[in-house]
């Protein structure tokens, strides 16, 4: 069968992890929340949030692409 440019796609079934925040930490994602609401006038669950924040987080960290290049992308 001849390559196509697109490559396969990656494995995208979520994968459920539960975490338990320090009081503060749940008030700060509350308010980036009202904060993402604000500037792009759709409102969205924390918990729809988090997982672009952490993975913004992780393609950002330059030490540790260095050391799991393939890890964040």
């Amino acid at each position: 069968m001849p390559e196509l440019k697109l490559p396969r796609l990656p494995d995208r079934s979520p994968v459920k992890i539960t975490i338990m925040a320090p009081p503060d930490l749940a008030r700060a994602l509350t308010q980036y929340a009202e904060a993402y609401r604000a500037v792009y006038g759709k409102e969205e669950p924390v918990a729809e949030l988090i997982p672009y924040m952490l993975d913004s987080f992780l393609k950002s960290d330059r030490s540790y692409l260095k050391v799991a290049p393939t890890a964040a992308g």
